[in-house]
């Protein structure tokens, strides 16, 4: 995804004179080095806050920026920038960050965000997408320039094997009856997996906020249960599905990532078993709401 994003964006640059790109020496630095769009790549070093700032400033000047970096340090550390910076005075910019919930797990608890999007999610006007194939990153981007509104694309080493429409609707991607699990992002192959075999009923998105709840409603109708899998803080968006299918009948289970920490190094693999997020966990925490 983070190849796809890097190619896409060397593209926005040399085609599109509102395109700019604001990094914190993370990232390709050089991209647009030696032709006319260096002056739209900006470097601030390892200063997030100032990095939110930059991007402020490059819209107030009619700019498209992106801001990239890990998930961390684009969202957690600068989120006093990103609220007032960016959401107070409604400026738009797309961050893009990479690491995901647990993707940078090597590197220890500094690299690890699975709270980015409930965190943003706190703010107005935001649309948060959580793309499952690098095809779907590069329609996200390619979108997003063209736009002035705030958004943040989230990018993972976890991908599936399929692309899907980037269209913030909720699609259908297996039949069944009785349950309905709502895969959001990257785990929509491990959902596919876990539930082989089941009779369950699977649907996608890559955009779980604003999420689509007509498109939620419609789907879940005649089901007994919907369990949403989120590649991120487990019960993100319990509020938008329970606001979505309130008053209909139907169960409502979250499996996300734990709010307690793995005090571990290792792999996303490793992270993803531990949570309970690989097919196998999937598959029992399924078994066990049943």
């Amino acid at each position: 995804m983070r190849a796809r994003f890097s190619t896409t964006m060397s593209d926005l640059l040399a085609t599109d004179e509102r395109a700019a790109l604001v990094l914190a020496d993370i990232g390709p630095i050089d991209l647009a080095a030696g032709t006319a769009a260096a002056d739209r790549v900006v470097n601030v070093g390892i200063r997030e806050q100032a990095m939110i700032g930059v991007a402020a400033g490059l819209s107030l000047a009619g700019l498209r920026p992106f801001v990239h970096t890990y998930a961390p340090f684009l969202v957690e550390r600068p989120f006093e920038q990103i609220k007032l910076d960016l959401s107070h005075q409604d400026l738009g910019a797309v961050l893009v960050s990479i690491g995901a919930s647990y993707d940078a797990a090597a590197e220890g608890r500094t690299h690890q965000c699975p709270g980015d999007i409930a965190l943003l999610g706190t703010l107005p006007g935001w649309r948060l997408h959580t793309p499952g194939h690098p095809d779907e990153v590069e329609a996200l981007t390619r979108a997003a320039a063209t736009s002035d509104d705030r958004q943040y694309i989230r990018l993972s080493t976890q991908e599936n094997r399929t692309a899907f429409p980037t269209d913030g609707r909720i699609h259908p991607v297996r039949g069944g009856s009785g349950v309905l699990v709502l895969a959001i992002g990257p785990l929509l192959d491990a959902a596919l997996e876990a539930t082989a075999g089941t009779g369950h009923a699977v649907a996608y998105t890559a955009t779980p906020v604003p999420l689509d709840r007509d498109g939620l409603r419609e789907l879940s109708a005649g089901f007994d249960r919907v369990v949403v899998l989120e590649p991120f803080l487990e019960g993100t968006t319990a509020a938008a599905v329970g606001a979505a299918l309130g008053g209909s009948g139907i169960r409502i289970e979250h499996i996300g990532v734990g709010v307690g920490e793995q005090r571990r190094y290792g792999t996303a693999a490793d992270h993803a078993r531990l949570h309970g997020l690989d097919a196998s966990g999937i598959r029992r925490r399924l078994d066990r709401l049943s």
